[in-house]
């Protein structure tokens, strides 16, 4: 299905029974596998979707994988540019690897599961069937079958009359 104001600017290769719904932008260098649904307002660039990967709606999906079934919460973006001059880098046991790359997003594992308005930041890598809580701000490496909440404090306090 491809819904009104999709843009296709490829080289794009999308398999069968995908859903492409209102003005997702799939740009150049793209694979997406069978049954996966590319939603209302998403982008994609230079990325690969393996079979069955969702991402509903207001997604930006750079220089990234998803795994097999792979899903992304409504407003997921994957940042694949560093702000400051460099390669991206992906930490690893302790250790930072240069990946020779100035754009890369994620890699997410078969069965990852990414909630809303969450951010993967450059160089994140996320294990198969892991999940990242909504609002969360992600970067580095999340082992298989682990979850991530964000914890933040939040404060209350009394609002002055004006």
């Amino acid at each position: 299905v491809v819904e009104d104001g999709v843009m296709i600017k490829g080289p794009a290769i999308i398999g069968r029974n995908c859903e492409l719904r209102h003005n997702a932008y799939i740009r150049e260098q793209v694979i997406i596998g069978d049954n996966c649904t590319v939603g209302n307002s998403c982008e994609i660039k230079n990325s690969l979707l393996f079979n069955g990967a969702v991402a509903p709606h207001f997604n930006y999906i750079g220089d990234s994988i998803l795994g097999y079934r792979a899903h992304l919460g409504a407003g997921v973006k994957i940042s694949n540019v560093k702000l400051v001059p460099g390669n991206i880098q992906v930490e690893a046991e302790g250790k930072r690897l240069d990946t020779g790359l100035r754009n890369f997003g994620a890699l997410l594992g078969d069965c990852a599961d990414i909630g809303c308005n969450a951010v993967l930041n450059p160089g994140s890598v996320i294990g198969r069937s892991s999940v990242i809580y909504p609002n969360t701000n992600w970067r580095g490496v999340l082992p298989a079958n682990r979850i991530v909440k964000n914890r933040a404090e939040q404060q209350v306090s009394e609002r002055e009359e004006r």
